[in-house]
């Protein structure tokens, strides 16, 4: 419990100190909802197929990628935005191998974000899902490998 309280209170406190002091006053964001999720998975859960690398980084980037085009394609219909968008990521997650929960999470963020989000465009994929997800794997990977009794990853690909 020890380090996976560690391992959260790290992650998540770098992507919000990084996002309120350096990101947000340039309009942009490195916290999003789904990283709360991610930090369940990958400090406390993290033997499980989707806390590991390759799940996290690119199921978020994947998920936030498709999510965007949903909201850009059907953004005029919020409904079916965020039911394509959750249901094509959770989709394309299953087709790369890159099943991480909290994706779809990504994906309904994009579509149901706010003005602030839907300005980042394609952008959204990869600042803040895919940078505010690398931290997390690199705390993740400091953390969970202090202990003598943890390991991780199980594996990268």
């Amino acid at each position: 419990m020890l380090w996976s309280w560690l391992g959260a209170v790290i992650g998540i406190g770098i992507c919000g100190y990084l996002s309120s002091k350096y990101f947000e006053p340039r309009d942009l964001t490195l916290i999003i909802g789904s990283f709360g999720a991610s930090a369940v998975l990958v400090y406390g859960a993290i033997k499980s197929p989707l806390a590991q690398p390759r799940n996290l980084i690119g199921g978020h980037i994947i998920s936030g990628l498709v999510g965007v085009a949903c909201y850009q394609l059907f953004g005029d219909v919020i409904w079916m935005a965020a039911a394509l968008g959750v249901s094509l990521a959770i989709v394309a997650m299953l087709a790369t191998k890159t099943v991480h929960p909290p994706g779809g999470a990504t994906a309904l963020i994009a579509v149901i974000g706010g003005k602030k989000i839907h300005d980042l465009g394609f952008l959204y994929a990869f600042l803040p899902a895919g940078a505010g997800a690398l931290i997390l794997l690199v705390v993740a990977l400091l953390v969970n490998n202090i202990s003598k009794n943890r390991r991780y990853p199980e594996y990268w690909l």
